[in-house]
C-alpha cells in the first residue's frame, strides 16, 4: 500500500502538541474556526457580562435620584405613596440587580483576570528557571518561584492600574432615567466602567494573589516516606489516571497522535495485570482520577466499561472523576470547533460521565447537600431526572439540556465515607472550569462554592483521613520543563487558594491526581501530593509504562501516613505477545 491506513496520517496529530508545535496548531485554528461563532461566543461570554457590569452603577445611581427628588418634595400623602412605591420597587429590585452584577463579575474573574494572572506568573517562572533552574538548590528554586510570584503580581497590578487610568476619562458614574432611553451615548461609558471595575479589582486582587502564594509552603519533592510499621490499619489504593480510551481498533490518541499507542490493547494489560495482584494481594480502592475516555464520547464510554466488565472485582473497588477530556472536548477531529454556552453538546458529555459514575460508584457514593451534609447516594441522587437525562441523551435539544442546567455542578463534591470514624475517606472533585473551545479545553478551576461544600462535609467526620481527589494538579511542581506549554493552562487556576484552603486537613490527607501524566510525589507544607503518570499515554506500542499502588497508614494523632508505593510496569506490544506466546 503507498500508505498504510493502520499507521495512521497527519490528520492524527492535528491537535497533538507533543507532534506539533503551538504555533502549528494555532495557525490550524485560524484557518478553520467559524468566526461568526466566535464572535457570539465572546459576545455572550466576555461583552455581555461586562455591559451589565458597567451598566450597574448608572441604573443604581438612577434609582437614587429619583428616590432623593421624591424625599425632598415630600409635602403630601401622594408623594409620600409614590416614595413607598419607589422604595419598594427599590428594595425588590436591587437584590436581582446586585446578583446579575455579581456574577457576572465572577465571570469575567474566571475567564479572564484569574487567568491572566496564573499566566503572567507561569511566564516568569518559566523564564527564570530556564536561566537559572540549573544551579538552584531545591530551596533556592523555592525562594524564586516565591519571588515570581510577587514579581507577577506588581507586573500585573501596574498594567491594571495603567488600564483604569486611561479608561477613567471615559467612564460616567451617575445618570437619570432620561439618560437611559438614549442607549448609543450610553456604550462608551458603560464599557469604561467595567473596565475600571475588572482593572480596580485586578489591581488589588493580583497583589493578594502574588503575596499569598509567595507566602505559601512552596511545592517541593517528598524528602521520604513514613515507616510502614506492623499493627497499624493500612489500606492499599491503586491510583490510576488519564487512561484515554478510544472507540476504534486503530485510533490514536488526541494528545499524543502517532507517538502515542494505537487501540486500547494497552489498558487491556493494565486491567489484567491489576486485577493478578488483586487477587494475590487484595487492593481496598482503585481511584481513576478522570480522563478515562480520550474525548468522552459515547463509543469511548462503551469500550471503557466493556473493558472494565471483565473484571467485576475491579469494578467494585473503583472510584472514578471527570476529566478535561471526558467532558471538555468539543470535537476530537476538529480543535477549532466552538460549543457555545447553551449547546446541548456539553450537557450530553456531562450527562455521559454521570452515566458511567452512577453505573461504576452510584451505590457507594454519597453527594453533598447545600448545607455540606453527605445525603443520598450518586444513584438516587440521579433518580429523578432519569427521564429527562434519557430524553437528552436520545433526541438532544436546546429545551431538554436546558432542563439539566446545574445536574452536574450538583453532584460534586462526592464522598465515599470512612468506614469508622477515624479511617479513610475519599473526596471526589470536579476541578474542570468551564470552557467552550476545544484548544481551551485542560483549564481547571475548583469553585468556591464546591470547595465550601467540601469544608462542611469533611466536618462531619473530624477523625477521619482523607484522599482529596480530583484531575488537574493543583500548583505546577518544582520539576525541569522544556516547552512553555506544558505549564501554562494545565494547573489549577486557582490552585493556590485551594491548596491554602487544604491546611486544614494537612497531615491527615493526601492530594491525588492526573492530568499531566507526570511522575511525582511531594508536599506543600505537610500536605502530600500524588500525581499519577498515564499508565496508557506518553509511550509508542512498544515501550513500557507503569503505574503505582499506594499504601496509606493511620499514623497517631489521626495522621495519614504514606508508606514506599509498588510499583507496576506494564510491558510493550512486542514483550506482551513475545509473553502470551511463551505461555
Amino acid at each position: 500500500m503507498l500508505i498504510d491506513p493502520r499507521h495512521g496520517d497527519i490528520e492524527d496529530d492535528a491537535a497533538s502538541p507533543g507532534q506539533r508545535s503551538l504555533l502549528a496548531i494555532a495557525g490550524s485554528l485560524l484557518v478553520e474556526i467559524s468566526l461568526p461563532k466566535l464572535l457570539f461566543a465572546w459576545t455572550v461570554l466576555l461583552l455581555l457580562p461586562a455591559v451589565l457590569l458597567g451598566l450597574a452603577p448608572l441604573l443604581v445611581s438612577a434609582w437614587l435620584s429619583t428616590l432623593t427628588e421624591k424625599i425632598a418634595t415630600l409635602t403630601g400623602i401622594g408623594t409620600a405613596l409614590a416614595l413607598l412605591a419607589i422604595a419598594a420597587v427599590g428594595w425588590i429590585g436591587w437584590r436581582p440587580l446586585f446578583r446579575i452584577a455579581e456574577n457576572n463579575f465572577w465571570s469575567l474573574n474566571a475567564l479572564a483576570v484569574q487567568p491572566g494572572y496564573a499566566f503572567t506568573r507561569e511566564a516568569l517562572r518559566h523564564l527564570t528557571e530556564r536561566i537559572w533552574g540549573r544551579t538552584l538548590t531545591v530551596a533556592g528554586r523555592a525562594r524564586l518561584r516565591s519571588v515570581n510570584s510577587v514579581g507577577a503580581a506588581i507586573v500585573l497590578s501596574t498594567c491594571a492600574v495603567l488600564t483604569a487610568m486611561l479608561a477613567w476619562p471615559a467612564s460616567r458614574w451617575t445618570g437619570g432615567w432620561s439618560d437611559l432611553v438614549v442607549l448609543h451615548r450610553l456604550v462608551v461609558p458603560t464599557l469604561a466602567n467595567a473596565i475600571l471595575l475588572v482593572s480596580g479589582y485586578l489591581a488589588v486582587a493580583s497583589l493578594m494573589w502574588g503575596f499569598a502564594d509567595a507566602s505559601m509552603s512552596q511545592p517541593v519533592d517528598l524528602a521520604a516516606f513514613d515507616s510502614a510499621s506492623s499493627g497499624r490499619r493500612t489500606w492499599r489504593v491503586a491510583h490510576l489516571s488519564d487512561l484515554h480510551v478510544i472507540g476504534d481498533r486503530y485510533g490514536f490518541r488526541i494528545e499524543s497522535g502517532r507517538a502515542g499507542p494505537r487501540g486500547n490493547n494497552r489498558l487491556d494489560r493494565v486491567l489484567a495485570d491489576l486485577a493478578a495482584i488483586h487477587a494475590a494481594d487484595p487492593l481496598d480502592h482503585i481511584l481513576l482520577t478522570g480522563d478515562m475516555t480520550d474525548a468522552g464520547r459515547a463509543s469511548e464510554w462503551a469500550a471503557f466499561l466493556d473493558a472494565m466488565a471483565r473484571h467485576p472485582e475491579l469494578v467494585a473497588r473503583t472510584i472514578m472523576l471527570p476529566g478535561n477530556h471526558d467532558v471538555n472536548i468539543v470535537d476530537r477531529a476538529n480543535p477549532a470547533r466552538l460549543d457555545l454556552p447553551f449547546s446541548p453538546n456539553k450537557r450530553l458529555r456531562q450527562i455521559r460521565v454521570l452515566s458511567a459514575m452512577a453505573a461504576m460508584q452510584g451505590d457507594r457514593v454519597r453527594v453533598v447537600d447545600p448545607l455540606g451534609k453527605p445525603t443520598v447516594t450518586l444513584s438516587d441522587a440521579l433518580a429523578p431526572k432519569r427521564d429527562a437525562i434519557v430524553a437528552l441523551a436520545d433526541h438532544g435539544g436546546l429545551r431538554r439540556a436546558a432542563a439539566l442546567h446545574g445536574l452536574f455542578d450538583d453532584q460534586f463534591p462526592m464522598i465515599v465515607p470512612p468506614e469508622t470514624e477515624d479511617g479513610l475517606g475519599i473526596a471526589i472533585l470536579n476541578s474542570n472550569a468551564e470552557t467552550h473551545f476545544s484548544f481551551t479545553n485542560a483549564l481547571g478551576l475548583v469553585s468556591v462554592e464546591q470547595t465550601h461544600r467540601l469544608e462542611a462535609a469533611i466536618r462531619h467526620y473530624p477523625a477521619a483521613r482523607w484522599i482529596v481527589a480530583l484531575h488537574h494538579h493543583v500548583v505546577e511542581y518544582p520539576m525541569p520543563v522544556k516547552a512553555f506549554s506544558e505549564r501554562i493552562g494545565t494547573a489549577l487556576i486557582n490552585g493556590s487558594w485551594f491548596v491554602r484552603r487544604l491546611d486544614a486537613l494537612a497531615g491527615r490527607a493526601v492530594v491525588m491526581h492526573g492530568h499531566r501524566h507526570i511522575d511525582w510525589i511531594g508536599t506543600c507544607g505537610s500536605l502530600k501530593i500524588i500525581s499519577a503518570p498515564s499508565p496508557v499515554m506518553n509511550a509508542a506500542d512498544d515501550a513500557a509504562t507503569h503505574f503505582y499502588i499506594h499504601t496509606l497508614a493511620a499514623g497517631p494523632d489521626g495522621r495519614l501516613d504514606l508508606a514506599p508505593p509498588q510499583r507496576v510496569e506494564i510491558a510493550g506490544e512486542k514483550n506482551a505477545q513475545a509473553h502470551a506466546t511463551t505461555c
